[in-house]
């Protein structure tokens, strides 16, 4: 029996994407403007967040090269024979498989999306994401081809979102405080970690489902850490079980469509000793300066210095664990992250409108000391033409989150 090593499969119909077809055609009018800039023909794009953002197919690789080619008038996803039919629904164009029968059938796909004619003299690729086994294999079947890299323009692209784009994390910040609200009602002595982090988590997918019935539901978690596993922002859920006097920390994290939101905040179960209550109060000081720095115009460093000084002179400072915020958008712990804006020393980006940042300073101080634990707030802001709009709506400190159920 002969086999193919790739074909094409329309199963069905096109299922609705979480954006239009122009939100699409605006991104992709945008790569190929970097295109043009490189004086590339054709972009391989390799990462789930680069697929998804072009084509709206996010993939599960469990080992397998997934990728979307886009030339000047096509958009082409490839996939792997497993999928069948679900990445040609999902993309917003084209769709090739390749199947499993021979090694690298992968690689002959995407020659015979380039055809017959002249290899790319330029070919555009993410270099961040491309492992040096696959980036050679793609040198071996493009010899003459030089590998640009466009990650970072792309990574500047989708620093700036649009008004689909900031309606979908607004509507995942809304997500995130249902689970909240979900998972607090279970929060008692004697309760342990995993059952509270499961009325989280159930909570933000029956609402997904109801805001998004269209959607995939898949990867929407909670991080409920107690005592000794707040330590780390991503620790993960254990069976712990509660007990009066813990310091807790709150993760919600909903997933629409490969777009991640969160809210994340400090608890304490029933009572807290003066210690943890100084170094809960300094980390909100911190918080909610850093509210207030946000803004258009404002540089990514320079919020990070006046932060620092601050917790400085709190006496926390060799206390803060990591950066004081992010981006949003593609973005999950498995993808994603656009590293050119996040609140730290080296970051020299300028705010914008259009950007969606968070501002989550943590402090963490060792078991065995005085208010021992970590202490972090996490709200998500949209950046506009004069101010900051702040999207998250759960309340933060001491006076709305010490718990009583």
């Amino acid at each position: 029996m002969e086999r193919p090593d790739y074909f094409n499969l329309k199963n069905g119909n096109k299922s609705k994407l979480p954006f239009s077809k122009n939100e699409y055609e605006k991104r992709l009018k945008g790569l190929r403007e970097i295109m043009s800039q490189h004086d590339l023909e054709m972009v391989l794009l390799t990462s789930m967040h680069g697929v998804a953002y072009y084509s709206g197919f996010l993939y599960t690789s469990f080992g397998r090269p997934y990728g979307c080619v886009v030339t000047h008038e096509k958009c082409i996803t490839i996939s792997a024979n497993l999928d069948a039919g679900q990445p040609w629904r999902r993309s917003i164009d084209e769709n090739i498989i390749y199947t499993d029968w021979k090694r690298d059938n992968f690689l002959k796909a995407l020659v015979a999306i380039v055809g017959r004619k002249q290899p790319p003299k330029k070919l555009g690729v993410e270099t961040d994401h491309l492992t040096v086994d696959m980036q050679s294999k793609i040198k071996s079947v493009f010899a003459s081809s030089d590998l640009i890299n466009i990650a970072n323009d792309a990574m500047k692209q989708r620093m700036v979102k649009s008004k689909e784009e900031i309606e979908l994390i607004k509507n995942g910040s809304k997500v995130a405080d249902v689970g909240a609200r979900a998972l607090v009602k279970k929060i008692k002595a004697g309760v342990n970690e995993i059952e509270i982090a499961q009325a989280g988590r159930d909570a933000m997918e029956l609402e997904i489902s109801r805001l998004y019935p269209d959607s995939e539901l898949r990867d929407t978690w909670v991080w409920f850490q107690s005592g000794i596993n707040t330590d780390g922002a991503h620790n993960h859920v254990t069976s712990r079980k509660l007990k009066k006097g813990d310091i807790l920390s709150l993760n919600t994290f909903p997933m629409i469509s490969g777009y991640y939101t969160a809210l994340e905040r400090t608890l304490f179960l029933e009572e807290i000793d003066n210690n943890s209550l100084k170094a809960w109060e300094a980390n909100v000081k911190v918080h909610k300066r850093g509210l207030e720095l946000i803004k258009p115009g404002a540089k990514c460093s320079e919020i990070t210095n006046e932060l620092n000084d601050l917790f400085a002179q709190l006496g926390y400072l060799h206390r803060r664990t990591f950066g004081y915020g992010h981006s949003f958008g593609i973005l999950s712990p498995y993808y994603g992250r656009e590293a050119g804006l996040e609140f730290r020393e080296d970051i020299q980006t300028v705010l914008e409108p259009g950007m969606v940042v968070s501002m989550e300073p943590m402090v963490f101080i060792p078991e065995g000391e005085p208010g021992a634990g970590g202490y972090r707030e996490h709200d998500i802001l949209v950046v506009k033409e004069k101010n900051a709009e702040n999207i998250t709506t759960f309340p933060f400190g001491p006076k709305h989150n010490i718990i009583k159920n």
